[in-house]
């Protein structure tokens, strides 16, 4: 019987509800913070807004929860890779509440500004850009960056212990290696959101998340020996 199969479901089940909440997250005001007359329009958007901070904090959550559920395997063989797995999606999920805060203040910003009938530019204006700068570069930056460096680390552990085919975690190796590109070339230009050469970039490691969470529901960890497995960690580092 292949080992942890309990926890192995669990994870594969986070990955699909992380995956799913961090595109859905754009969805419900996407397209009225891209309004150049964004204050005014969101401020009768509150049921967006709230309905965008609850899937946030899914997206938070979940981000936390698998490198959570994943340390007492993965620390069998690399405490070091274990632990900064959970460091950095921890990052992440504290990043991303953040983000979530900038855009439920900036909803309050947009209700005084509209009751108060200020003129644009006004100072509702320039708090509001602020708030908006804010969320870009915390959601189109900093978050994935700690997204890719916990990818990085569970996959390597993965890859080093044989837990998962190597054919599959080669590929999240990779394709968290492109979306860091990617990431640092937005932070570079400020091209945050959904622009041709990030999305492109980002697609691989989508997809290998997509397969993984399959792969540990309906396969789970492949079974190995108990007294080979901190060894076989060490003799591949």
């Amino acid at each position: 019987m292949r080992p942890y199969r309990a926890t192995a479901i669990t994870v594969g089940i986070l990955f699909i509800a992380c995956s799913a909440a961090s595109v859905l997250s754009a969805l419900p005001v996407g397209a009225i913070l891209a309004d150049p007359d964004y204050l005014s329009t969101l401020a009768g958007s509150a049921g967006s807004v709230v309905l965008t901070a609850l899937i946030e904090f899914i997206w938070a959550a979940t981000a936390a929860g698998i490198a959570i559920a994943l340390y007492p395997i993965l620390e069998r063989f690399h405490p070091g890779w274990a632990f900064g797995a959970v460091a950095a999606r921890l990052v992440e999920g504290t990043f991303i509440l953040a983000g979530t805060l900038s855009l439920l203040v900036l909803l309050s910003v947009s209700q005084q500004s509209v009751a108060a009938g200020a003129p644009i530019p006004s100072s509702f204006q320039q708090i509001g850009d602020t708030l908006l700068v804010t969320r870009d570069w915390l959601h189109g930056f900093i978050v994935l960056l700690a997204f890719c460096l916990g990818a990085l680390m569970y996959n390597y552990v993965f890859f080093a212990s044989r837990l998962i085919p190597r054919w599959l975690t080669v590929w999240g190796l990779a394709g968290a290696t492109l979306m860091a590109i990617s990431t640092i070339y937005a932070g570079f230009t400020e091209s945050f959101g959904f622009s041709t050469i990030t999305t492109v970039l980002n697609i691989p490691i989508g997809i290998q998340e997509l397969v993984l969470a399959v792969w540990l529901i309906v396969r789970g960890f492949n079974p190995l020996p108990a007294d080979s497995r901190a060894t076989k960690a060490r003799s591949d580092e």
